[in-house]
């Protein structure tokens, strides 16, 4: 998965966690596509500082994510759910029956 993409869906996770500096700066780089000019412009920061700040997030987003593991889980679940569907449109029972029990372990 890229790296902004992963970022992207484990901040939807984690992202109420962060200080709202936090979250402004990651938003408006991840979300609007910002400079770090502009960003440190609309925060009065440097643009040193909203990289730094900015990596300092993402490392903190990648830290909640290892201890806790909900965007693994989330993607794993999509991905049998996929294939349940799959197996349902094949008329293959056994396999959704199998696949709506991994899921429930």
């Amino acid at each position: 998965m890229d790296d902004r993409v992963y970022l992207s869906l484990i901040y939807d996770f984690y992202g109420e966690l962060l200080t709202e500096k936090q979250k402004y700066i990651f938003e408006s780089r991840y979300g609007e596509d910002m400079s770090f000019q502009e960003i440190g412009e609309n925060c009065g920061i440097t643009k040193q500082a909203v990289s730094d700040t900015l990596r300092r997030t993402e490392k903190q987003l990648k830290k909640y994510e290892e201890k806790l593991g909900l965007a693994e889980k989330y993607v794993s679940r999509k991905e049998k759910i996929g294939l349940a569907l799959k197996a349902l449109e094949s008329g293959n029972t056994e396999a959704v029956k199998e696949i709506l029990e991994s899921l429930l372990d």
